[in-house]
């Protein structure tokens, strides 16, 4: 009996080139369509992310836009404030030199001083405050120098005297003090 040599085609050691099956042939459009698919998850992720990135900017650019209005507004009311207490500041001057004058009325002066306090005291809820000059260092920022005197009782640049009253208002400077200093001879 002859034995015949023939390969055996169903081994599985065999790891040859034929060994692995081909795959398909429309698997190349899957691959495909799988590829497209990728990118544009991709682009799309990226497109979701600059619009995130959007959003945040434009929220923050809100954000300081509301502050910065809030801001102003406020300033506008502070000056349109200043701009309305103004003019009742010489009516306070004229108190105080109604206060400082002589009067045979006592109860006259009593009145007037009464007014003037109540000014006074409303003013200073609103935010005005009165600037303390005499005795302290001359301040360009706080003071309007209307008169220097030479005397070695003061301190050089210091001030002597206060012709008119100064005001801030809520930190602002509303009118400088008009003062006399003192300079060294």
């Amino acid at each position: 009996m002859a034995i015949e040599n023939k390969p055996i085609v169903d081994d599985p050691v065999d790891s040859g080139p034929s060994a692995l099956p081909e795959p398909p042939a429309e698997a190349e459009p899957v691959e495909e369509a799988l590829l497209a698919l990728v990118s544009e998850r991709d682009r799309l992720a990226g497109e979701k992310a600059e619009l995130q990135d959007q959003l945040l900017r434009l929220r923050a650019e809100f954000d300081n836009f509301r502050k910065r209005e809030e801001r102003e507004r406020m300033e506008f009311a502070e000056f349109a404030a200043m701009e309305a207490i103004k003019p009742l500041l010489p009516v306070l001057d004229d108190f105080e030199r109604a206060l400082k004058a002589d009067s045979r009325d006592s109860e006259y002066a009593k009145g007037v001083e009464l007014i003037y306090q109540g000014l006074l005291d409303t003013l200073k809820k609103l935010g005005v405050e009165p600037i303390v000059a005499e005795g302290r260092p001359f301040d360009p920022n706080l003071h309007h120098a209307v008169e220097t005197i030479k005397t070695g009782d003061f301190e050089d640049h210091t001030v002597v005297s206060e012709y008119q009253r100064g005001y801030n208002f809520k930190g602002r400077l509303l009118r400088p003090a008009m003062v006399r200093v003192a300079v060294r001879p």
